[in-house]
Parts: C-alpha cells; sequence; structure tokens
C-alpha cells in the first residue's frame, strides 16, 4: 500500500469503506483513538520484562484486534470471552485491592496504566458514535480492565 501525499490538504480524508469525510467527523476521531492506544499497547509491550512474555502474547493479539475494530468489523465474542478469561486468571494471582492505586511504578505498569486511559478515552469516542461498531463497546470496556490487571501485573 502507497502513502499518498497531499489527499487530505483539504481537511478531508478516506474512511475504510471508501467514502470521503470531514477530518472532524467523530468517526475520524474515533479512529484515531484506536491508533493512539494501538501505539500504547506497542510501547507496553516494549516495556515488558522477559518474565512477562505471557502478556506480550497478549498484547500482540490484542493490537490485530484492534485493527479490526478499527476497521469496522465487529469483534466476536471470543475477543471479549478472550480478555475476560485473562482477566480472570490475572485478578486471581493478584492481591486484593485495599485502596485507589495510583499509576506508577515499574516503566511497565506506567506504560500499562497510560494505555488503559488511552482505551477509555477511545470508548468514549465510540460510544458518541450513532452507530459504533457492534460489539466495539463491550471489547473496549473488557480491554480496560484488562489493562488495569495487567499493570498491576506488571508492578
Amino acid at each position: 500500500m502507497k502513502t499518498r501525499l497531499g489527499k487530505g490538504d483539504d481537511g478531508t480524508t478516506r474512511l475504510a469503506d471508501g467514502t470521503r469525510v470531514r477530518k472532524s467527523d467523530p468517526r475520524v476521531a474515533a479512529c484515531g483513538e484506536l491508533d493512539e492506544l494501538n501505539c500504547r499497547l506497542g510501547a507496553a509491550r516494549a516495556a515488558l520484562p522477559r518474565r512477562l512474555r505471557g502478556l506480550s502474547r497478549s498484547l500482540l493479539r490484542i493490537q490485530t484486534e484492534l485493527f479490526e475494530i478499527g476497521g469496522r468489523k465487529p469483534p466476536p465474542g471470543r475477543f471479549v470471552r478472550a480478555l475476560e478469561l485473562e482477566l480472570r486468571a490475572m485478578q486471581t494471582a493478584l492481591p486484593s485491592l485495599e485502596g485507589f492505586v495510583l499509576p506508577g511504578g515499574r516503566r511497565a505498569s506506567v506504560e500499562l496504566h497510560l494505555a488503559r486511559s488511552a482505551c477509555r478515552r477511545a470508548e468514549r469516542a465510540a460510544a458518541a458514535l450513532s452507530r459504533p461498531a457492534p460489539g466495539a463497546l463491550p471489547y473496549l470496556n473488557r480491554l480496560s480492565d484488562w489493562l488495569f490487571a495487567a499493570a498491576r501485573r506488571a508492578s
């Protein structure tokens, strides 16, 4: 795929379905939020220590799933179920919370908290659409919970 130069200089962009819309369109904003989230997930993967290879594999899978959602493909129910299963496993292995968690600590944990924050923003952008991709909201909601547990695991 070639990068086309200058096509968006007029303030428009092309969506996955081929239609041109203003760059201020809420669909473009939602895709931009998903793009930032995917970048944050990549940064988190890069910061993970070797001992958390399983988390790294999960993050890579999630990045691929986000590309499908960004392309307006409804995430299959198995995507949400996989997040739920992994979330339960992480929560079982973690001590119960006694209070609020302040983002910080190890770099990987911080990156995962930043990804969680970007995920919440992407979820709000998707919720603002008149017709979000079916299944996108439950997926993003579970993903933010998953990222919270992953940040705790990484710390």
